[in-house]
């Protein structure tokens, strides 16, 4: 009997470490630098972003409420059945995932379109991974143009107490092109055809009306309250009624994405504030537009986009030219952007980073020369 148990473990075990490379991969980094590196206690609370954090379990909470009421499926129902060519949808979707990142935020955006893409996918021909590969370039061209739009944008817009219109006249021509390139990659990479439904996939989508409204209500309140600083509260005042009505719906809540995360901030939080790093950034001159460019936009490669913004604020002068930079960071590797992360962690596809990669490289190699002479010329 133990000599049965113990390879099924072996292998449960081996499987997890597979799925959650991430989690162990920042979670070692983490552990690592605190036993080189320690720290005080209120520096890890800073490095885990809390109010981040909350945000993301609300709005996971709330959107998966929504999933297993059958909102998801009903409105991809809707959603196929009246699209014509892949290529239209295609673009609608990707259009309405910028507009969306603009002012509910680039996570938000992709916690409502990826199910959405999803159930569509499971209804018709809509290739699903080439989708949310589109998608999460979408947020990061769209969240771009709006200082809401992102927690890079945010922090830059307070820091440097920008007008609302500035900041947005500052990032358009940035936004522009990225936004371009990406109706161009979707023209050129989904197929020509014409959507094709499956008649059984579209029957009989019942909506459970209880969960619906709670999870509608979560949703929005969620919003309201990150908004205003609230996320904690917000998300701990949903554990109480999806307890009661939907502890299901709590079971199924992605946890092990929520602790991605917080190693991820733990681990790269600590990394963007050792002395070393500091001292090596003392030799750059950040007056210069393209020092500022090429050095957010690479860091963003190593720590991700937020985590390079903290580092650079203090030797930037020009918030704008971060932002610029952050915000091209995001493309090319999975790291660059923890919204691109999410998207593929939503989707569950496989070979899902493979593609990502594949599409997200060329992307920023194309993109990052075309948005510094277009910000440069234009800004």
């Amino acid at each position: 009997m133990v000599t049965s148990v113990r390879p099924a473990l072996s292998a449960r075990l081996t499987h997890w470490l597979k799925a959650e490379w991430l989690l162990v991969l920042f979670g070692a980094l983490a552990l690592v630098l605190a036993l080189a590196d320690p720290q005080p206690a209120a520096r890890y609370r800073h490095w885990l972003q809390l109010p981040t954090l909350a945000g993301l379990m609300g709005l996971m909470i709330a959107i998966q409420g929504i999933r297993d009421s059958g909102l998801v499926q009903r409105a991809a129902s809707a959603l196929a059945a009246r699209a014509h060519s892949l290529r239209g949808l295609g673009l609608l979707l990707v259009a309405s995932t910028a507009m969306l990142s603009m002012g509910l935020t680039n996570d938000v955006s992709l916690f409502l379109l990826v199910p959405l893409t999803v159930a569509i996918g499971g209804m018709s021909n809509l290739p699903v991974l080439p989708m949310v590969v589109l998608e999460a370039l979408a947020v990061n061209a769209g969240s771009t143009l709006s200082p809401i739009g992102n927690p890079q944008n945010l922090l830059l817009w307070q820091s440097a107490h920008l007008p609302f219109f500035a900041f947005v006249r500052g990032m358009l021509p940035a936004s522009a092109v990225m936004f371009s390139l990406l109706v161009v990659l979707t023209l050129a990479w989904l197929p020509k055809g014409r959507v094709h439904l499956d008649a059984r996939a579209l029957d009989d989508h019942r909506i459970a009306t209880p969960l619906a409204v709670v999870s509608l209500l979560a949703l929005a309140s969620m919003v309201l309250l990150m908004e205003h600083g609230l996320a904690l509260e917000g998300a701990l005042g949903l554990l109480i009624p999806f307890a009661l009505i939907a502890r299901d719906s709590l079971r199924r809540v992605d946890w092990a994405l929520l602790a991605t995360f917080a190693a991820i901030f733990l681990g790269l939080g600590h990394f963007a504030e050792l002395g070393i790093i500091g001292r090596a950034l003392d030799h750059f001159d950040f007056n210069q537009p393209l020092t500022v460019f090429l050095g957010g936009a690479l860091a963003s490669q190593v720590i991700s986009n937020v985590p390079a913004t903290v580092l650079l604020l203090d030797h930037a002068s020009d918030p704008i030219a971060l932002a610029v930079a952050a915000n091209v960071g995001g493309f090319g590797l999975v790291i660059g952007s923890l919204a691109n992360l999410i998207a593929l962690r939503l989707a569950k596809q496989p070979h899902g980073l493979r593609l990502f990669h594949r599409v997200s490289i060329p992307f920023l190699l194309v993109c990052a020369p075309l948005v510094y002479l277009a910000w440069r010329w234009l800004g």
